[in-house]
């Protein structure tokens, strides 16, 4: 296995691992709490532990940009960050302000995340229509 692919790898592994257990602490959070539950001890800690998944994640893509030795493929990554990072200012600015001054719907903190990983998503498309490639493998 080439080095590029054995980074990439890697990167899978982790996120694989982050998102099965983002997806497991998610569901068991919203099983086990209600919306207003009452702030104990456990409720916190059930409530947190999505938030150690994103931490995971966001882990598993700094390894990537650290072990990438290809500088044309660390750009591609970070143009994607970049991209998502644009992306999740505008829609929460954007909606911020409709809030602000319309009656909207609130658009809770919990979907800046998944905001952002859309853009990574829309970025890996843009990297494939401008540069002839997503980055990934």
């Amino acid at each position: 296995m080439s080095a590029r692919k054995s980074v990439y790898h890697r990167y899978l592994g982790r996120m694989a691992v982050a998102t099965m257990l983002y997806v497991a602490a998610i569901f068991v959070a919203a099983k086990t709490l209600h919306h207003a539950a009452a702030i104990s001890p456990m409720a916190i800690g059930l409530a947190l532990l999505p938030g150690l998944a994103v931490l995971l994640m966001l882990y598993a893509i700094a390894r990537l940009l650290i072990e990438l030795e290809d500088e044309y493929l660390r750009l591609l990554e970070v143009r994607k960050s970049l991209i998502a990072t644009g992306v999740t200012l505008a829609v929460t600015s954007v909606w911020g302000l409709l809030e602000a001054f319309t009656a909207v719907p609130r658009l809770e903190v919990f979907w800046v995340f998944p905001i952002w990983c859309a853009g990574l998503a829309l970025g890996a498309v843009v990297n494939k229509i401008t540069m002839g490639s997503a980055g990934l493998m």
